[in-house]
């Protein structure tokens, strides 16, 4: 396929939002790896940042050559590598491992939108350094007893087809609900990992901002995955299943920022799309309505918090505009 024709408004897109995204990771791994004090740690960080610092150059290149100008993204000025370490060792790489699970679905999301040669080798490349990004991080993590296995199960003997939608029952105060199925167990331990992760980076968000209405955003995100924590926890425990997901890691006690108030909300911002996603998944493949109800809620408390942050990013002047079709009405 030639590479003649423009770029369309998908790939334009798309390219758009992983520049952003792929500026703010490298200006965050940039501070993880001045901190860092484990050697591989620093490694996997320094590794990283290359991979990302050379698909960066592809994709102005691609700006140039389409005529595109260059988005601002983040830059220098938007991390302080001077700034004391804010999270205990095994967040930074903790961290990366969420960051690679948001760019494995975005890449996903943009290859299907992608019809040039050169955009869909682009993001096959990414999705294959993210992936490999990804493998090292869980090894590095579970050998430092940082990541925490999902519940062990009972490996079934036989084939079972549902024979009642009494399956799907879970509502009724007055039955004994059915066990959760190794599906549902596994998006709620998946749930208590990334919202572990998330309420580290918000307590350390909000201790550092230097805004108050920032500062205020990120205390109420430190309470939301405090909730979806409890939630996920209460109905693991019913089952019997003992919650095993941690942190892994705690935030210091620095109060001086490592990375603008812009950058950290950004940070939020993307991390608020995966967690709808992510609940609406969850909400998708659970089969028991009562828990269906639980995480339709929870995406819907994300997705109001998540038009919050915008809010104050548009009032800083902080949301870069994305490119848009020309108004012909004008």
């Amino acid at each position: 396929m030639s590479n003649k024709n423009p770029l369309s408004s998908s790939e334009l897109g798309g390219l758009w939002l992983t520049y952003q995204e792929k500026t703010m990771i490298i200006r965050m791994l940039e501070y993880f790896m001045e901190k860092a004090d484990d050697q591989e740690a620093k490694n996997i960080l320094g590794g990283l940042w290359q991979d990302l610092n050379h698909y960066l150059k592809k994709i102005e290149r691609i700006f140039e050559n389409d005529g595109v100008v260059i988005p601002h993204g983040f830059k220098k000025e938007d991390v302080n590598l001077d700034a004391p370490k804010l999270f205990d060792n095994g967040f930074d790489i903790m961290f990366v491992r969420i960051l690679k699970e948001v760019s494995m679905g975005m890449y996903t999301l943009n290859m299907n939108m992608a019809y040039r040669n050169d955009i869909i080798s682009l993001y096959e490349s990414l999705t294959s350094m993210t992936q490999k990004t990804y493998r090292i991080a869980t090894e590095y993590l579970l050998e430092k007893g940082v990541l925490t296995l999902p519940p062990k199960v009972s490996m079934p003997k036989s084939t079972e087809f549902i024979e009642s939608d009494k399956y799907l029952k879970g509502l009724n105060p007055f039955t004994d609900n059915r066990a959760l199925n190794d599906i549902e167990v596994g998006n709620f331990h998946h749930g208590l990992e990334t919202n572990n992760v998330g309420m580290q980076l918000m307590i350390g968000f909000a201790q550092c901002a230097e805004k108050e209405d920032v500062k205020d955003y990120f205390t109420k995100g430190k309470e939301l995955t405090k909730k979806q924590i409890n939630i996920f926890e209460k109905i693991l425990l019913e089952s019997d299943i003992q919650p095993s997901a941690t942190s892994g890691s705690s935030v210091t006690t620095s109060t001086i920022a490592p990375f603008s108030d812009k950058l950290m909300m950004f940070c939020v911002y993307l991390l608020n799309g995966f967690g709808i996603v992510g609940s609406s998944f969850g909400t998708i493949f659970t089969l028991r309505n009562d828990l269906t109800l639980k995480t339709s809620l929870i995406a819907k408390d994300i997705y109001t918090f998540a038009q919050d942050g915008i809010k104050i990013m548009i009032k800083n002047g902080w949301m870069e505009e994305p490119p848009q079709m020309e108004n012909e009405t004008e």
